[in-house]
């Protein structure tokens, strides 16, 4: 890790800055199994405490121990929208938990798979759009250099950052983060924890 803030520090200026006042890097990974992209959906859109309790109940509903594509199509989908879940999200979660099971989407071969391809995958199930396989290769998959420039946080503090007049495009964004690579995730990370703490901007 020490190479990548080395990196990004002498490439940008601006973010290094904002590196020095965060401090260390503390990203928190998740398992890249099922369960994880379930949790994924269950938060679109949501606040983070609704989203918790809801996704609490259907990991209870599921049975104990780790939920599985067998667990979840279990469930009734009347049982679903009961423990609080849209009939959107339930049908997403249905489709992702039917697609793992039949192997279209395989847990196990993901991690040996380019960025490119996962997304190709994983935005072959409802409901999965290209940000939150974003998120599940920094978060789960803890791959290097994906730039989630639509995100936005990310615009948000790229925004206050870099003293913009206006909130960049994804266009801009991605222009502005090729001397990151190949370490957007980082650069990524660092964005967001900027707007959490205000990072002194």
């Amino acid at each position: 890790m020490r190479k990548a803030i080395l990196h990004l520090k002498k490439a940008d200026p601006v973010l290094g800055a904002l590196i020095g006042r965060i401090g260390p890097y503390r990203i928190e990974y998740r398992e890249p199994r099922f369960e994880t992209l379930v949790r994924s959906v269950v938060y679109q859109q949501l606040s983070g405490k609704v989203a918790r309790v809801i996704f609490d109940r259907l990991a209870g509903a599921a049975g104990d121990g780790e939920m599985t594509p067998a667990s979840i199509l279990r469930l009734t989908p009347q049982r679903m929208r009961k423990l609080g879940l849209s009939q959107q999200k339930t049908s997403y979660i249905r489709d992702l938990a039917a697609k793992a099971r039949d192997r279209q989407v395989d847990f196990d071969a993901l991690p040996a798979m380019p960025d490119d391809a996962i997304i190709e995958s994983l935005t072959r199930v409802k409901g999965i759009g290209v940000w939150t396989v974003q998120m599940f290769l920094i978060f789960a998959l803890r791959r290097p250099d994906v730039m989630p420039s639509a995100d936005l946080g990310i615009r948000k503090a790229v925004h206050l950052a870099y003293g913009l007049a206006e909130m960049p495009r994804p266009a801009e964004v991605d222009r502005l983060s090729l001397p990151w690579r190949p370490f957007c995730s980082v650069a990524s990370w660092y964005l967001w924890r900027s707007l959490e703490d205000n990072a002194g901007l």
